[in-house]
């Protein structure tokens, strides 16, 4: 998928490192240093998504976030120095669809954007895709918040629910608990990436024919857990 990108970040550098690594990636970019020239760029250019650094200048990053979804659901994707979680959940409530705190790879940061493009549905030309997300038997509807495997309906916690989709986006990739547990984040405040392993528990008991032996959802010892079974 290549999208139109627009980058909100005020330190220079890290903006032209961004650029750089979504032109590899085949996406095109818009760069601005502030939430103001932010808010006109999303105004003018519609792109497919916005990396939204939160300590922008005239407008900071919850305030661009805060008119964004007064209207418009252009995914978000933000970036912060502030770990807190209360600024993190904050972000997340106003309508962020995920979140980085820095520093971060450039990697990670574009495997996070591909997935975000993926969740959103969005085409190159702004169009809505079908926005279920299949993968190993697994259709997660996020529009409709529905889960099914085999056709079959599955009951998800919110938590569960944020997990399981972020798997099913790219399955094969092995996620740490960490990250999943950043999934879970404005659903489940008492988490820990411990609790993260009572969820993949429950899923399994959900999804898998034998909860003991899965083939599914899959641990990779010493890292985490990946969705084995390909797309559809």
């Amino acid at each position: 998928m290549c999208a139109h990108v627009l980058v909100a970040e005020d330190d220079a550098m890290q903006a032209e490192l961004i650029r750089r690594s979504l032109l590899a990636e085949g996406h095109t970019a818009t760069v601005v240093h502030d939430g103001s020239a932010a808010l006109d760029a999303v105004r003018r250019d519609r792109p497919d998504l916005v990396v939204l650094d939160l300590m922008l200048p005239v407008i900071d990053g919850f305030g661009v976030c805060r008119v964004l979804r007064q209207g418009d659901d252009i995914p978000v994707l933000m970036l912060t120095a502030r770990a807190a979680e209360d600024d993190l959940l904050l972000g997340l409530e106003l309508g962020a669809d995920d979140y980085m705190t820095k520093p971060y790879s450039p990697r990670e940061l574009m495997a996070r954007i591909r997935t975000v493009l993926r969740r959103s549905g969005r085409t190159a030309d702004g169009r809505r895709e079908d926005p279920v997300v299949r993968a190993a038997g697994i259709a997660v509807d996020p529009a409709r918040h529905e889960v099914r495997c085999d056709g079959e309906p599955v009951e998800c916690t919110p938590a569960e629910f944020q997990i399981l989709l972020a798997l099913a986006g790219e399955p094969e990739r092995v996620f740490t608990r960490r990250q999943l547990l950043q999934c879970t984040r404005g659903f489940d405040r008492a988490s820990t990436e411990r609790a993260v392993d009572v969820h993949i528990m429950n899923l399994r008991r959900k999804i898998e024919a034998d909860p003991r032996s899965p083939v599914r959802l899959v641990t990779v010892f010493g890292v985490g857990y990946k969705l084995s079974g390909g797309r559809g």
